[in-house]
């Protein structure tokens, strides 16, 4: 149990018998009144946001979650595969837990799968990927680096903007947190 006051976001608690990752914190004192902490939080299981607000002197409960780097190896339409790499122990994942990462899943990218008793509850991305550029426009030539972009249908199905000299079949590096064109690979 740690105090409110101590929360920090990214930090992972257990509130309400349910497990929530702090999103935003602000610790407040108005006036000749008492503190408080006001947190916005994500519901892992629902992915409601919610805000609380804790007074000074409560304790929460932290999450203690194991963290297990994984390779991804394939998906076969309804469940995605990953093999621990140190264990070699393979496990799927259902579609709804993994969320939008679906969309940067290549094979044998390396992802930390964070664990609360047992159970997978989230990817963590690298931050960025590289991947192959399946369907878009022919590029320009003489095409040099201007704001104007093309829509360009990568591997997984994502799609995102790139410039005007970037061809099919070409790698490009694509940052996970944005969805958004890095640079070629």
């Amino acid at each position: 149990m740690i105090p409110a006051t101590q929360l920090r976001p990214g930090m992972v608690i257990k509130f309400n018998n349910e497990l929530y990752s702090v999103f935003k914190m602000e610790h407040r004192t108005p006036g000749n009144l008492r503190g408080f902490v006001q947190a916005k939080m994500r519901n892992f299981k629902t992915g409601t946001m919610i805000e609380h607000r804790f007074s000074s002197e409560d304790r929460v409960e932290r999450a203690s979650l194991d963290e297990h780097e994984m390779e991804y190896l394939y998906d076969d339409g309804e469940y995605f595969y990953f093999m621990n790499t140190e264990t070699f122990e393979q496990m799927h994942l259902m579609k709804d837990l993994l969320g939008d990462a679906v969309n940067y899943l290549i094979p044998q990218l390396h992802v930390n799968v964070e664990f609360y008793e047992g159970k997978p509850i989230s990817v963590e991305l690298p931050p960025s990927v590289d991947m192959t550029v399946v369907e878009t426009e022919p590029g320009l030539k003489g095409a040099t680096v201007s704001n104007v972009t093309k829509p360009a249908k990568l591997e997984t199905g994502l799609v995102v903007q790139v410039p005007p000299f970037i061809n099919e079949g070409e790698k490009i590096r694509v940052s996970t947190s944005e969805a958004t064109y890095l640079e070629r690979a």
